[in-house]
């Protein structure tokens, strides 16, 4: 559906995009996490064309971007950080003028933009002028225009920004589905975002891809966390299971350690500290959130990632 090949984008000496390469299927539902100025939203605007790459090449079904604009767009819907909108307009009359641009035929048109207002529930703001509305209601009638022409691609960037709590649960359901019928990428800063609506993450530091994986993989047991008092790599140290054993970051009392060993060897490695005279506090399956996930690929402490995450 996408193919992104050695995509990059420079400004004078600054280089936004750094050689990213990925492909994504018809269906997918993939976040594209990383901190502001990572390079997210210059990756949606070559993929939607509104921005000449560098070098490197997209393809959308087949099509070249820089070749086949008009048709790529066609395909997509987009939503793009800041939406610009005519604030004296209506939503409804904004909508009906989005959805001419378009190319929704006038037959289809007043129907296709019933049903974008009932999808992000702006019924209710319909004859509303747009400069009236709250922040959280503008970005509705964003998503809104981006879905007037029932793209097979839907590109969100930022899509909860300006949304409260409520508006946040009503555009996940949104994107989910959306997910039944097109392929969805949603490019935000904001961990929980990407965890309650993806499937996959292509996380992006200073211009570059780091990390590219399904969430399901990333969640999967990663060996044993040992809370326990005493040293615990030697007590290890000759057991065939265990291949590293290493201190946690931090200053948990007791300490922490990760110990590199199939979730299988737990018994063994609970009897070998016994025998060792350590004392054992807790003994459980080590999982990588997205939040530790996300902190190794910039070097945080998973701590800084969840006090920025809930800020």
């Amino acid at each position: 559906m996408i193919q992104v090949e050695h995509l990059t984008r420079r400004y004078g000496a600054l280089t936004a995009v750094d050689d990213v390469s990925f492909d994504i299927a018809p269906g997918e539902v993939v976040g594209l996490l990383g901190h502001n100025g990572a390079g997210k939203t210059t990756i949606m605007k070559m993929i939607t064309g509104y921005l000449e790459p560098s070098a490197g090449s997209v393809r959308v079904d087949g099509l070249e971007v820089g070749l086949h604009r008009r048709a790529v767009q066609q395909r997509i819907g987009y939503l793009p950080e800041n939406c610009p909108v005519w604030p004296e307009m209506t939503v409804i009359d904004y909508l009906d003028f989005q959805a001419a641009l378009h190319g929704v035929p006038a037959s289809r048109r007043a129907q296709a933009v019933a049903r974008a207002m009932a999808r992000t529930a702006l019924k209710d703001k319909a004859t509303a002028a747009i400069q009236t509305l709250s922040r959280g209601y503008r970005q509705r009638v964003g998503v809104a225009q981006a879905l007037l022409h029932d793209p097979a691609i839907v590109i969100l960037d930022e899509p909860t920004n300006g949304l409260d709590p409520t508006q946040i649960l009503h555009m996940r359901e949104l994107i989910a589905e959306l997910a039944r019928q097109a392929t969805v990428i949603v490019s935000t800063h904001i961990l929980q975002e990407v965890q309650a609506s993806c499937e996959r993450v292509l996380i992006m530091r200073a211009g570059r891809l780091v990390l590219d994986a399904r969430l399901a993989d990333l969640q999967r047991g990663d060996g044993l966390l040992v809370r326990a008092e005493g040293d615990v790599a030697a007590a290890l140290r000759e057991l065939p299971a265990v291949q590293e054993v290493r201190a946690e970051p931090g200053e948990a009392s007791p300490p922490c350690w990760c110990v590199q060993a199939p979730i299988e060897a737990a018994a063994a490695v609970a009897d070998a500290l016994v025998r060792a005279g350590v004392r054992l506090h807790a003994l459980q399956p080590r999982r990588r959130d997205l939040e530790t996930v996300f902190a190794e690929v910039n070097g945080l402490a998973s701590d800084t990632v969840r006090e920025v995450n809930h800020a």
